[in-house]
Protein backbone atom coordinates (compact mmCIF):
# COMPACT_ATOMS: atom_id res chain seq x y z
CA UNK A 1 0.00 0.00 0.00
CA UNK A 2 2.76 2.36 0.59
CA UNK A 3 3.96 2.07 -2.41
CA UNK A 4 0.77 3.28 -4.28
CA UNK A 5 0.72 5.65 -1.93
CA UNK A 6 4.27 7.31 -2.53
CA UNK A 7 3.50 6.91 -6.15
CA UNK A 8 3.60 10.36 -8.51
CA UNK A 9 -0.07 11.42 -9.07
CA UNK A 10 -0.08 10.28 -12.60
CA UNK A 11 1.26 7.03 -12.60
CA UNK A 12 -0.97 6.18 -9.38
CA UNK A 13 -4.13 7.71 -11.75
CA UNK A 14 -2.58 4.92 -14.60
CA UNK A 15 -2.36 2.20 -11.69
CA UNK A 16 -5.99 2.87 -10.82
CA UNK A 17 -7.43 3.26 -14.45
CA UNK A 18 -5.79 -0.57 -14.77
CA UNK A 19 -8.79 -1.75 -12.02
CA UNK A 20 -11.35 0.37 -13.18
CA UNK A 21 -11.13 2.61 -16.75
CA UNK A 22 -13.41 5.17 -15.48
CA UNK A 23 -10.54 8.52 -15.66
CA UNK A 24 -12.97 11.07 -12.34
CA UNK A 25 -12.94 7.60 -10.18
CA UNK A 26 -9.26 6.92 -11.12
CA UNK A 27 -8.25 10.77 -10.07
CA UNK A 28 -10.57 11.05 -7.07
CA UNK A 29 -8.71 8.05 -5.68
CA UNK A 30 -5.34 8.78 -6.47
CA UNK A 31 -6.37 12.67 -4.96
CA UNK A 32 -7.00 11.15 -1.89
CA UNK A 33 -3.71 9.52 -1.41
CA UNK A 34 -2.36 8.60 0.98
CA UNK A 35 -4.62 6.10 3.02
CA UNK A 36 -3.92 5.18 6.46
CA UNK A 37 -5.29 2.09 5.24
CA UNK A 38 -6.49 -0.71 3.02
CA UNK A 39 -10.27 0.19 4.23
CA UNK A 40 -9.69 3.87 4.03
CA UNK A 41 -8.52 2.99 -0.02
CA UNK A 42 -12.15 1.11 -0.54
CA UNK A 43 -14.19 3.55 1.15
CA UNK A 44 -12.74 6.16 -0.74
CA UNK A 45 -13.10 4.22 -4.32
CA UNK A 46 -16.84 3.20 -3.12
CA UNK A 47 -17.65 7.06 -2.94
CA UNK A 48 -15.88 7.98 -6.09
CA UNK A 49 -17.45 4.82 -7.99
CA UNK A 50 -21.25 5.87 -6.19
CA UNK A 51 -20.08 9.59 -7.59
CA UNK A 52 -19.75 8.90 -11.39
CA UNK A 53 -22.11 10.36 -13.25
CA UNK A 54 -23.48 6.98 -16.06
CA UNK A 55 -21.36 8.56 -19.22
CA UNK A 56 -18.45 8.32 -16.74
CA UNK A 57 -19.77 4.47 -15.60
CA UNK A 58 -19.81 3.70 -19.13
CA UNK A 59 -16.31 4.81 -20.19
CA UNK A 60 -15.52 1.93 -17.12
CA UNK A 61 -18.02 -0.46 -18.97
CA UNK A 62 -16.53 0.07 -22.41
CA UNK A 63 -13.02 -1.54 -21.13
CA UNK A 64 -14.05 -4.59 -19.96
CA UNK A 65 -14.75 -7.79 -22.56
CA UNK A 66 -18.33 -9.51 -23.19
CA UNK A 67 -19.05 -12.38 -21.08
CA UNK A 68 -17.26 -15.52 -22.73
CA UNK A 69 -15.09 -13.27 -24.56
CA UNK A 70 -11.90 -12.33 -22.77
CA UNK A 71 -9.39 -10.22 -23.71
CA UNK A 72 -6.22 -10.41 -21.40
CA UNK A 73 -5.07 -12.37 -18.51
CA UNK A 74 -6.73 -10.09 -15.97
CA UNK A 75 -10.53 -10.70 -17.89
CA UNK A 76 -9.42 -14.60 -18.34
CA UNK A 77 -8.84 -15.45 -14.45
CA UNK A 78 -12.34 -13.50 -13.35
CA UNK A 79 -13.98 -15.52 -16.15
CA UNK A 80 -12.43 -18.69 -15.84
CA UNK A 81 -16.10 -20.48 -15.71
CA UNK A 82 -17.10 -19.00 -19.09
CA UNK A 83 -14.67 -20.56 -20.27
CA UNK A 84 -14.87 -24.16 -18.87
CA UNK A 85 -18.35 -24.34 -19.83
CA UNK A 86 -19.83 -26.40 -22.36
CA UNK A 87 -20.03 -25.22 -25.68
CA UNK A 88 -23.79 -24.85 -25.66
CA UNK A 89 -23.37 -22.54 -22.55
CA UNK A 90 -20.89 -20.54 -24.23
CA UNK A 91 -22.88 -20.13 -26.55
CA UNK A 92 -25.33 -18.91 -25.20
CA UNK A 93 -23.96 -16.99 -22.86
CA UNK A 94 -22.33 -14.70 -26.08
CA UNK A 95 -26.11 -14.71 -27.81
CA UNK A 96 -27.66 -13.27 -24.68
CA UNK A 97 -25.02 -10.87 -23.83
CA UNK A 98 -25.46 -9.85 -27.47
CA UNK A 99 -28.70 -9.19 -26.61
CA UNK A 100 -28.41 -7.29 -23.71
CA UNK A 101 -25.98 -5.04 -25.08
CA UNK A 102 -28.50 -4.50 -27.81
CA UNK A 103 -30.99 -3.37 -24.96
CA UNK A 104 -29.26 -1.03 -22.75
CA UNK A 105 -26.46 -0.45 -25.00
CA UNK A 106 -23.20 -1.74 -22.90
CA UNK A 107 -21.70 -4.77 -22.77
CA UNK A 108 -23.19 -7.04 -19.46
CA UNK A 109 -21.13 -6.38 -16.40
CA UNK A 110 -20.70 -9.07 -13.85
CA UNK A 111 -18.64 -9.71 -11.43
CA UNK A 112 -17.99 -13.22 -12.48
CA UNK A 113 -15.16 -14.16 -10.00
CA UNK A 114 -16.18 -17.72 -8.86
CA UNK A 115 -19.47 -17.86 -10.29
CA UNK A 116 -20.14 -20.83 -12.71
CA UNK A 117 -21.22 -20.59 -16.15
CA UNK A 118 -24.86 -21.48 -14.90
CA UNK A 119 -24.68 -18.75 -12.97
CA UNK A 120 -24.09 -16.26 -14.70
CA UNK A 121 -26.62 -17.23 -17.58
CA UNK A 122 -28.96 -16.79 -14.98
CA UNK A 123 -28.18 -13.38 -13.90
CA UNK A 124 -28.26 -12.72 -17.56
CA UNK A 125 -31.91 -13.80 -18.19
CA UNK A 126 -32.93 -12.05 -14.87
CA UNK A 127 -31.56 -8.44 -15.84
CA UNK A 128 -32.93 -8.62 -19.40
CA UNK A 129 -35.93 -8.37 -17.39
CA UNK A 130 -35.10 -4.99 -15.78
CA UNK A 131 -36.13 -1.42 -16.61
CA UNK A 132 -32.99 0.59 -17.58
CA UNK A 133 -32.89 2.07 -14.08
CA UNK A 134 -32.95 -1.02 -11.88
CA UNK A 135 -30.61 -1.92 -14.73
CA UNK A 136 -27.88 1.15 -13.81
CA UNK A 137 -28.61 0.32 -10.06
CA UNK A 138 -27.31 -3.18 -10.59
CA UNK A 139 -24.37 -2.25 -13.32
CA UNK A 140 -23.02 -0.20 -10.28
CA UNK A 141 -23.18 -2.72 -7.88
CA UNK A 142 -21.14 -5.24 -10.15
CA UNK A 143 -18.57 -2.67 -11.04
CA UNK A 144 -18.09 -1.85 -7.46
CA UNK A 145 -17.55 -5.42 -7.03
CA UNK A 146 -15.06 -5.96 -9.68
CA UNK A 147 -13.13 -2.89 -8.75
CA UNK A 148 -12.88 -3.86 -4.89
CA UNK A 149 -11.73 -7.32 -6.32
CA UNK A 150 -9.29 -6.01 -8.35
CA UNK A 151 -7.80 -3.29 -5.69
CA UNK A 152 -7.22 -6.03 -3.58
CA UNK A 153 -4.90 -7.62 -6.13
CA UNK A 154 -3.18 -4.33 -6.14
CA UNK A 155 -2.44 -4.24 -2.35
CA UNK A 156 -1.92 -8.17 -2.36
CA UNK A 157 0.83 -7.42 -5.24
CA UNK A 158 2.79 -4.22 -3.72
Amino acid sequence: MRRFDEEPEAAAVTTLLARCAAPAWAERVARGRPYPDRVALLTASDAALAALRWDEVLAALAAHPRIGAPRDAVSRREQAASAEAGEAARTELIGLGRAYEARFGHVFLICATGLSADAMLESLRTRLGNDVDEERRVVRAELRKITRLRLEKLLEDA
